[in-house]
């Protein structure tokens, strides 16, 4: 990926899990770190709404035809209101990837899922479709998953907008944006 294209970072803002709804923020980047633009919607905690939302937030936005990635922090928002990054992918014509700090626990996953929710097999289909990767970085790796971009691009495209740290700067504002939105101020660690 060449300098200066733009990637969305997504991520959600806190929230209880008591709440209907919570903000998901996506920053515009100019890797590697400048900001163009900040966009917002809502997404429903533990719903199913979020690929959607995502879609329609990117869908009307001005930056759209110039996205060159989209990187969410997580599979999820809101909890366990799963993205379907295909189905994003396929939607919005930008390719899309998921990166996490600490590799997934699958079984884990599943087990609060089945707890939890009457439609687990569907929220886990999803997730299952999504393979996860392990990208190396300059400090520790992290795990990603993809559609719409080879993992050799992603991994590009990753170290191209890393500033430090482990992780790209379009997640790590979109994170202190979304917790500032929430909380009045920024703190913790995307």
């Amino acid at each position: 990926m060449k300098p200066n294209v733009r990637i969305l970072g997504i991520d959600d803002a806190p929230f209880r899990f008591g709440d209907a709804e919570t903000e998901a923020v996506g920053v515009v980047v100019r890797a590697p770190s400048y900001v163009e633009g900040v966009m917002m919607t809502h997404v429903a905690v533990d719903g199913r709404d979020a690929t959607a939302r995502l879609a329609a937030m990117i869908g009307r936005s001005r930056y759209r035809d110039n996205l060159a990635l989209v990187l969410l922090d997580g599979a999820a928002l809101g909890g366990f209101n799963v993205v379907d990054i295909a189905a994003l992918h396929a939607e919005t014509g930008v390719p899309v990837a998921t990166v996490t700090r600490d590799e997934p626990d699958a079984a884990a996953i599943e087990r609060a899922l089945r707890a939890r929710f009457p439609d687990a097999d569907e929220r886990l289909a999803v997730l299952r479709r999504q393979k996860i990767s392990k990208v190396a970085t300059a400090h520790k790796p992290i795990y990603v998953s993809a559609a719409g971009i080879g993992m050799r691009e992603l991994a590009e495209a990753i170290k191209l907008c890393t500033v430090r740290g482990a992780i790209p700067e379009p997640i790590r504002i979109a994170h202190i944006v979304a917790t500032a939105v929430k909380k009045g101020e920024s703190h913790g660690r995307a």
